[in-house]
This record gives structure tokens, C-alpha cells and sequence, in this order.
């Protein structure tokens, strides 16, 4: 995986894509988001109800990116801002390589300063024909909706504010994530039989739940996740239909990994 030099973070890629910084995690920021929105989060700050906060959230992102006028526009400009926020995230649960998750992938890139290292193929750097490809996708979706990247800027800050709520003393939370072939992830270090240094995408699905993690592959790996590296979970929008049996969209980089011993 290639780190970029610049991103639009508190913090340079090499350190967030670090194993160190997953054990050790600072609060992340995407510059200008929470200043550019606060009246937003002062919002809701003052509200208790996580129900209540969703409907502000929905209501705050229809109004900004007009995404509430979408019928009144010409076919084109109607297209576009229908495909909101919600639209990628339920193309990427559906399927991670689609267009949909091309654009997440390159938030994550833009915003964290981390490459993706697979999109249909293993990208191995800038010049390969799968990061073109990649960049195809990139562009065929932005071109679907109205300032898709800033809508998941304020989406993130967004699901950073509701983790705090939350999981008011942690800094970390653990995950699961099955795979089929982990041979497939590069490997960093192997620490033990069972424990290892591996290298994820830079966008990744875990799972809260362990017994379904093994729907997903023969092997399931046990990952300390900090809270700043979860952009989505699937809980975070009550009623918003992203039926994700208990998934968190991850920030990738090196993790250290256990892997689980199936007790079924």
C-alpha cells in the first residue's frame, strides 16, 4: 500500500496507516469540516436522542446539497443530486468494487492520504492499469451526485460525533472480519501462530459480530479498530434501509490481526 504525502487530515497517512497508531490512537479531524458545519454539531449537542440527531443529520445534508429539490431539475442535474451519500453506501455493501465503493475508496485516498491496494484488481502503484481503473470508476461516480466527497466529509465527522456518544470511554473497540483467502493481504509481520501484521485496503468491512463474520470466509480475524478509523457503521442513520447486519466501514493501513478459532 502507497501513502500519499499530503491528505486533508490532522495527522500525515504514514501515521494513521501505522499498526503503532492503531494501538496507541489520536482523534482524527478532516480539516474544516466541523469549523465549516458547526452549527450543525452545536445542534446536535444539544439533543439526547440518537433518533432525533439522524433526523437533523438527514435534514441538514438534504437542505445543504439540495438534495431535497432533485425532482425539479432537468434529467441530468436529477440524477445527480438524487445519487446522494446513501446511494454510495448502499452500492458498497452491495458490492465493495462497484463505482459506488471506487468513490469511497478515493475519499479515504484524498481525505487520509491512503491508496486502496485492490479495486477488482491489485493496484500496485499509481502507474498500474488497475489504479486507472480504478480512476475510471472514480470519476463515472462522482459524476452521479452533487459534491459527493464533501457530503461524506461532514458524513464522517458526523460518525465520529456519534461514536463518542456511543462509546463515551473508549478509544478503541474490537471487530471481525472474515476472509476467504488471507493469503491475499500482504503481510507485514507474523508476531505469533495466530497473530499477525497485515495490510488492509484502505477502506474495509468488519463486522460487530462474530458468528457472521464466518459467512464471509474461512478464516476470522479477531482486530482492535479505533474509533477514529470507523467512517460508517450501520447503525449510525436509524431507518436509513443500510441493513449492514452489524458492519463498520473501516479505514485501512496495517492492523494487527488474531485470527479466531471456529467453535461452531
Amino acid at each position: 500500500m502507497h501513502n500519499g504525502s499530503f491528505n486533508n487530515c490532522n495527522l500525515p497517512p504514514w501515521v494513521i496507516a501505522s499498526h503503532h497508531f492503531n494501538e496507541n490512537p489520536q482523534p482524527l479531524e478532516i480539516q474544516g469540516v466541523k469549523s465549516g458545519n458547526r452549527f450543525l454539531f452545536q445542534r446536535l449537542a444539544g439533543l439526547a436522542s440518537q433518533e432525533e440527531r439522524a433526523v437533523v443529520f438527514n435534514d441538514y445534508m438534504s437542505v445543504k446539497f439540495q438534495l431535497h429539490h432533485w425532482q425539479e431539475q432537468t434529467d441530468t442535474a436529477r440524477k445527480s443530486i438524487k445519487n446522494s451519500y446513501l446511494r454510495f453506501l448502499r452500492g458498497w455493501m452491495m458490492d465493495s468494487n462497484s463505482v459506488e465503493g471506487a468513490v469511497l475508496k478515493r475519499w479515504v485516498e484524498s481525505r487520509i492520504g491512503i491508496m486502496p491496494s485492490f479495486h477488482k484488481a491489485r493496484i500496485s502503484g499509481l502507474h498500474s492499469q488497475a489504479y486507472f481503473d480504478y480512476a475510471v470508476d472514480v470519476m463515472k461516480g462522482s459524476a452521479r451526485t452533487n459534491a459527493i466527497q464533501s457530503q461524506l466529509d461532514i458524513l464522517y465527522q458526523y460518525c465520529q460525533f456519534e461514536l463518542s456518544e456511543k462509546f463515551p470511554d473508549k478509544k478503541s473497540i474490537h471487530l471481525y472480519r472474515g476472509t476467504y483467502d488471507a493469503s491475499e493481504h500482504d503481510l507485514v509481520e507474523s508476531i505469533g501462530k495466530r497473530e499477525q501484521i497485515v495490510r488492509l485496503n484502505n477502506l474495509v468491512s468488519f463486522t460487530s459480530d462474530e458468528v457472521r463474520a464466518w459467512e464471509f470466509g474461512s478464516t476470522v480475524w479477531r482486530v482492535q479498530v479505533p474509533l477514529c478509523k470507523i467512517f460508517f457503521y450501520n447503525d449510525l442513520l436509524p431507518g436509513s434501509i443500510l441493513k449492514g447486519e452489524g458492519e463498520y466501514l473501516v479505514i485501512g493501513g496495517d492492523y494487527r490481526v488474531r485470527s479466531v478459532m471456529c467453535t461452531v
